[in-house]
């Protein structure tokens, strides 16, 4: 039975091995000059230099800092908008491996002659899940480790991260991202029993989960945390930090927020003189610290290996009542 199931889906697996050497020929030299300008730099000795601490006193070094991130963002910033196809990858993934896994079986009716072979539908299922399962977890797996190491860089030259779009692309996250898509493909291929149909759904429904989660969910996934700092005063937000800025604000004197999505600069010897904020007004920062990332990771893989696990199940009963 595996090695039908090999013989049926060979041709995808080599297709998908060949996309990702494709990709590996852009990544490697791309990610290796980056690496290079980044050390080059001094970034990574800047950062380290500050440390974790949410707010420093070394006002000179985080400019410094700042600056040597504008200048490595100004040669390397576009490269942003090749980590929006590592975000996609996952979903063709469901598409095109999942969907057609059940659906073009039952669409063309060979389903029957397998099931007449003496091979039970549990049977059938669990080699095609799983040979076709494992395989995506290895080359997820391979994936995620590359584009971790390639997109590490612009991380250390930026916001951090626990970030939009450099958490969905680093860490563990993206082979959780890659089985749900799998088995959400598989369930669609059940229920609606066509191959087109069963893609169109895979796709929305997707995008529909991933975009539920990372908006609604994973800022809650632990209490924001906050802090307050006088503008133009002796301490200042540490970008080495890579804490997720939620909100900003200025507060006043009374602790009362008055001026939200604003920050005050450097306030004159006599004090603040904002007339919304008043005296003694302090800027305000709510963030999810950026030591959280690994716990955040753990946290949003357990959910969506969940829900490929409870797919994979709904779709096994499915299979009962297919003729």
């Amino acid at each position: 039975m595996i090695w039908l199931v090999w013989r049926q889906h060979r041709r995808q697996m080599l297709f998908t091995l060949a996309a990702l050497a494709a990709l590996a020929a852009i990544m490697v030299p791309t990610g290796l000059a980056m690496h290079t300008k980044y050390d080059d730099l001094g970034l990574g000795t800047c950062r380290s230099a500050l440390g974790s601490a949410s707010l420093v006193t070394q006002t000179e070094a985080v400019s410094r800092c700042e600056s040597l991130g504008h200048r490595f963002q100004q040669e390397f910033g576009g490269m942003v908008s090749i980590a929006i196809l590592f975000v996609v990858l996952p979903l063709l993934v469901g598409v095109f491996f999942g969907a057609p896994l059940v659906a073009r079986e039952v669409e063309q009716g060979t389903h029957r002659l397998v099931w007449t072979q003496g091979v039970t539908r549990l049977q059938w299922a669990l080699a095609k899940f799983g040979l076709t399962g494992a395989l995506t977890t290895v080359l997820a797996v391979g994936y995620a480790l590359g584009v971790s190491w390639w997109f590490e860089p612009l991380v250390g030259a930026s916001a951090g991260r626990l970030a939009y779009l450099s958490f969905d692309v680093q860490g563990i996250v993206p082979v959780a991202y890659t089985l749900f898509a799998l088995a959400l493909g598989v369930f669609a291929g059940t229920y609606w029993r066509k191959v087109v149909p069963a893609m169109g759904i895979a796709l929305i429904g997707f995008a529909a989960v991933r975009v539920a989660i990372e908006v609604l969910a994973r800022p809650r996934y632990l209490p924001a945390q906050s802090l307050t700092f006088s503008p133009g005063g002796d301490q200042t937000p540490n970008p080495a930090a890579g804490n997720w800025v939620m909100d900003v604000g200025v507060r006043n004197a009374a602790g009362e927020l008055v001026l939200p999505n604003a920050q005050l600069g450097p306030c004159p010897p006599g004090g603040c003189l904002d007339p919304v904020a008043g005296p003694g007004a302090q800027n305000w920062v709510q963030y999810q610290p950026g030591d959280r990332f690994w716990l955040f990771q753990g946290i949003e893989t357990g959910i969506f290996v969940l829900l490929a696990g409870l797919l994979v199940f709904f779709a096994l009963r499915r299979l009962r009542t297919i003729a």
